[in-house]
C-alpha cells in the first residue's frame, strides 16, 4: 500500500511487552506510520483533553497504525494508538478529540493499569526498557522488514485490549466531562459512536476491531446522548484544532492515496498551506520534482518558522537525489525543532547521503538519545558507526536494532560480537550486556 519514498516511516511489529506479557504466538504484524508532521497535530489535537483527564501531553504518544479498519486503543499508559482507517474516516477535530478523550479515561480510570498490574512479566517487560518498542523499520529501500509482532486478530491481543461495559460506560462519562471541560464539542462522542451503528449485527469477522475491544450496546448510546444532551450547548470548532485535523487529514491521504486523487482535491483544503502540502506530495510520488518544490516552497513561504514543512521539503529533496541540497534544509528544519527525533534522524540520513559520516553519527546520537525505538534510525546509526570505522558500536547498535523488532537471536549474535571489542565495564558493554539478558529472557519465555 505504501510506497518506498515514504517518510511516513514504515515500521513493523507491534510491541514487544505482548509478547511476554500475553504469551500469545504472533499472528500479523501491524505497521506504525512514523511523520513528526502528523505526529505534531495530533498532540495538538489531545493537548486540551488529555490535560483536562489531569494527563500530561507530553508523557502520552498519539501514533497512527497503518490499518484501514476502524479502531484506536491503548496498551499502556504512555501511548495511544489510532488506526489510519479511523483518522481517514473521521471528519471534524472533535471526533478525533473525541476519540483521544476516550481512550484518555481509560488510562486516567486506570483500566489498563490493572490489567498490567495483574501481568506477572509486566516488570520483566519494563525492566527492558520496551514497554511500547516498535519494531523493523524499512531497510534498504524502505520496505518494511518481517518482524515479530502480536497480531490484532489474535484471540489474545483481544482479550488484553478488549473494554468491559462497565469501563465503556466510565470512560463515556469521563470523555464528555474532559471534552467539555477542553472546550471541545461533545457531539464529536456521539458521531464517532454513529460510525459503529449497526455492528453489533454483524458477525465478528466484518465487523471493525473498534466493536470487539469497545462493545456498544443501545443502552450505552442512549445513555452517551443523554450525558452529551446534559453537558453544555454546542461549542463552535475551534480553528487551531481544525487546522491540525485538516492537515494530518490532508498528508496521511496524500501520501497513502492515489495521487490524481489528492490533486483533485487538495483545493478544497481549508488553508492554502494545507493544499500546497499535499500538492507537493502527489507530486513528488509523480518524480515531478519542479512541482513538488514549487508547492512546498510555496507553503515554507507562509509559515516559514513551520519545521515540518521544511521537513518534508528535505525529504522530496532526498528522495530525488538531491542529498546535499537536503542536509540544507533538514538543518533548518533541525535549528526550528531542536528536539524532534524524526527530523534529526532525516537530518542523519541526508549527512550519510551525502558522504558526511561524521555529521551523522552525530545528528543521529542525538536523534537515537530521544527516541530509541526506532528501527530506522538505529540501522542508520549502525552505518554511520561502520563508515567511521567504529565496527563494535555498529555492531552493539545492530544488537539493540534487533532486540527492539524482537529478532532475539540475532540480537545476541551482533551482541556478543560488541562484547569481545568494547572496553568491560563502559556504558556500550553494559548496553551489551543488557541486550544478551533480554535475548535470555525472550528465550525463556
Amino acid at each position: 500500500m505504501y510506497h518506498a519514498t515514504l517518510h511516513l516511516l514504515r515500521v513493523t511489529g507491534l510491541v514487544l511487552c505482548l509478547t511476554a506479557l500475553i504469551g500469545a504466538v504472533p499472528a500479523r504484524a501491524v505497521t506504525l506510520l512514523r511523520d513528526a508532521d502528523i505526529e505534531y497535530a495530533l498532540k495538538q489535537l489531545g493537548a486540551p483533553v488529555l490535560r483536562a483527564a489531569g494527563l500530561s501531553p507530553n508523557q502520552i504518544r498519539i501514533l497512527v497504525i497503518d490499518d484501514s479498519t476502524l479502531n484506536a486503543f491503548i496498551v499502556d499508559t504512555q501511548h495511544i494508538f489510532i488506526h489510519s482507517g479511523l483518522l481517514t474516516k473521521l471528519e471534524t477535530a472533535a471526533q478525533v478529540q473525541a476519540v483521544i478523550a476516550h481512550e484518555a479515561a481509560h488510562i486516567a480510570n486506570g483500566h489498563i493499569s490493572r490489567r498490567l498490574g495483574n501481568m506477572q512479566t509486566a516488570r520483566t517487560a519494563a525492566g527492558l526498557g520496551m514497554v511500547l518498542a516498535a519494531a523493523a523499520a524499512a531497510s534498504g529501500g524502505g520496505r518494511a522488514a518481517v518482524g515479530l509482532g502480536i497480531g490484532l486478530q489474535s484471540s489474545a491481543m483481544r482479550n488484553f485490549l478488549a473494554h468491559t461495559r462497565a469501563e465503556e460506560a466510565s470512560a463515556d462519562i469521563s470523555s464528555v466531562r474532559y471534552m467539555v471541560r477542553a472546550g471541545v464539542d461533545p457531539q464529536g462522542a456521539i458521531e464517532v459512536q454513529d460510525l459503529f451503528r449497526g455492528q453489533d449485527a454483524l458477525a465478528e469477522s466484518r465487523q471493525d476491531p473498534y466493536m470487539r475491544s469497545h462493545p456498544l450496546t443501545r443502552d450505552r448510546l442512549r445513555a452517551l446522548k443523554g450525558l452529551v444532551a446534559g453537558a453544555s450547548a454546542r461549542t463552535p470548532p475551534d480553528p487551531t484544532g481544525t487546522y491540525w485535523f485538516e492537515r494530518a487529514k490532508g498528508k496521511l491521504t496524500a501520501f497513502t492515496r492515489a495521487p490524481g486523487w489528492t490533486l483533485r482535491r487538495a483545493d478544497s483544503s481549508v488553508t492554502a498551506d494545507i493544499a500546497q502540502l499535499r500538492k507537493a506530495v502527489a507530486y513528488h510520488r509523480q518524480s515531478d520534482l519542479g512541482r513538488a518544490l514549487s508547492n512546498i516552497d510555496a507553503a515554507i513561504s507562509s509559515r516559514p518558522n513551520d519545521p515540518f514543512l521544511r521537513e518534508l521539503k528535505g525529504q522530496i529533496l532526498l528522495e530525488s537525489r538531491r542529498a546535499s541540497d537536503a542536509v540544507k534544509v533538514y538543518s533548518a528544519a533541525a535549528r526550528l525543532a531542536p528536539r524532534e527525533p524524526l527530523i534529526l534522524g532525516g537530518l542523519g540520513r541526508a549527512y550519510l547521503a551525502a558522504g558526511n559520516p561524521q555529521e551523522a553519527l552525530r545528528t543521529l546520537e542525538a536523534a537515537r538519545g530521544r527516541d530509541f525505538s526506532d528501527t530506522r534510525i538505529l540501522r542508520d546509526l549502525a552505518v554511520a558507526y561502520a563508515k567511521m570505522g567504529q565496527t563494535a558500536m555498529a555492531s552493539l547498535v545492530t544488537a539493540e536494532r534487533y532486540a527492539v523488532q524482537g529478532r532475539f537471536k540475532d540480537a545476541s549474535i551482533h551482541a556478543k560480537r560488541a562484547e569481545g571489542a568494547l572496553a568491560r565495564g563502559s556504558g556500550p558493554w553494559q548496553r551489551a550486556q543488557d541486550v544478551l539478558s533480554a535475548a535470555q529472557r525472550a528465550g525463556q519465555r
